[in-house]
């Protein structure tokens, strides 16, 4: 994380988590996120700047982390035992008037998918979907433009 955007101090710098306050790795957590939602907002006025450019964006973490809950740290327990920490994650998607409009989405039943539970498995799918893709390996029951009626 840039120092201009570390809001959120003191940080945790050790190798060993574990010799961390709670208060250090939450801080290094909540920085680590403000400079991706920098980065997600640069990118999305990169994509609004390109006029006549159909163009869209979606963001998805591919894990979570522990921050001591249970006495886990970071983000490699089995998927049968990871907490939710390390496994729900968000997802962000900001797509243009032209690609709407051009590809036939409708963003607002695309936004209510959020109030679902999705896993990882819609990535590949909706993303087919969203450029209209047909292929023998994409799957309707992952694809979130499907469950829009798209």
């Amino acid at each position: 994380t840039p120092q201009d955007l570390k809001k959120w101090l003191p940080e945790c710098t050790a190798n060993d988590l574990g010799s961390c306050t709670k208060e250090e790795l939450i801080n290094t957590y909540d920085n680590s996120v403000r400079y991706t939602d920098r980065v997600l907002g640069e990118i999305v006025d990169a994509l609004k700047a390109a006029e006549g450019v159909d163009s869209a964006m979606l963001y998805v973490s591919d894990h979570g982390e522990s921050l001591g809950e249970k006495g886990l740290y970071l983000h490699g327990a089995p998927q049968w035992m990871a907490p939710s920490e390390q496994t729900e994650v968000p997802m962000v998607m900001w797509i243009s008037d032209a690609f709407a409009s051009d590809y036939g989405i409708d963003r607002k039943a695309l936004a209510r998918t959020a109030e679902t539970k999705v896993t990882h498995e819609s990535l590949y799918h909706t993303v087919l979907g969203l450029l209209k893709v047909k292929s023998t390996t994409k799957r309707d029951a992952f694809d979130l433009t499907v469950k829009t009626g798209q």
